[in-house]
């Protein structure tokens, strides 16, 4: 009997071990983002080779002032969700973001992924978002995106009701779980087609949303906007990419 249930025992265990290395494959490999597109704006038929890099969970005091270092020396304007939490932690940098020209999103109060908020917390969530992003910047923005992408059909109206676009990604950079920027350069670029927006972040890491290391994709920035631009491609802010000409 005891040595049955030792069997057991060291069968689930494998069998959770098993379960827990599929989780990070998928989240690592795979782009959950596909999986609830439907009802967002992700990608723009345009007629005009134009892209959006769009950056999630800063600011950071580290990796932004590094990454608007680069999009500066490119002439290249991004746009950046952000979440609340960190927009009041370095109000300064979040400024300074709005202040180049850089458009602005709302990326959630704490990044809390979104999907056991009942509607009274979700608005909560993403007006306390909206406010410290608001006094950060002095900026307000339309365009949301949630936490890990995560979010439900009726989630999705909701926040729709509340005046807000919901924005997610057709290229996903995967920089927050440190590929190099080889590795990123080479997907993009043979995953690209006009109207895609790329997604990057500015802050966070494979099991935090603060810190993280960024310094993958501060290499990649230069060498990337240099090659599609060699290809002809225009970077442009979500709400010109909204608006281009199909």
């Amino acid at each position: 009997m005891k040595n049955n249930l030792k069997k057991v025992g060291i069968f689930l265990s494998i069998a959770l071990a098993l379960a827990g290395l599929a989780s990070v494959l998928f989240t690592i490999f795979f782009d959950q983002a596909v999986l609830v597109r439907k009802g967002t704006f992700f990608k723009k038929a345009c007629f005009s080779k134009l892209v959006a890099l769009t950056f999630d969970d800063g600011p950071s005091d580290v990796w932004t002032p590094k990454i608007l270092d680069e999009l500066k020396k490119a002439n290249v304007r991004a746009t950046f969700f952000m979440t609340g939490v960190h927009a009041e932690k370095y109000s300064s940098i979040a400024r300074r973001v709005a202040d180049e020209g850089h458009e602005i999103g709302n990326h959630s109060f704490d990044h809390h992924v979104l999907l056991s908020y009942t509607p009274v917390q979700l608005k909560k969530e993403i007006r306390q978002g909206e406010e410290a992003i608001r006094n950060a910047t002095g900026k307000t923005t339309e365009y949301f995106r949630p936490p890990k992408a995560w979010i439900t059909n009726e989630e999705k109206r909701e926040i729709k009701r509340m005046g807000y676009t919901v924005v997610l990604w057709d290229l996903n950079s995967k920089d927050w779980v440190t590929f190099d920027d080889k590795y990123i350069m080479k997907y993009i670029l043979r995953h690209i087609r006009a109207g895609d927006i790329i997604l990057f972040h500015d802050s966070g890491g494979v099991f935090s949303t603060e810190g993280g290391d960024r310094s993958e994709t501060v290499k990649t920035i230069p060498r990337l906007v240099e090659k599609l631009k060699e290809k002809g491609y225009k970077f442009v802010t979500i709400t010109e990419l909204l608006h281009c000409a199909q």
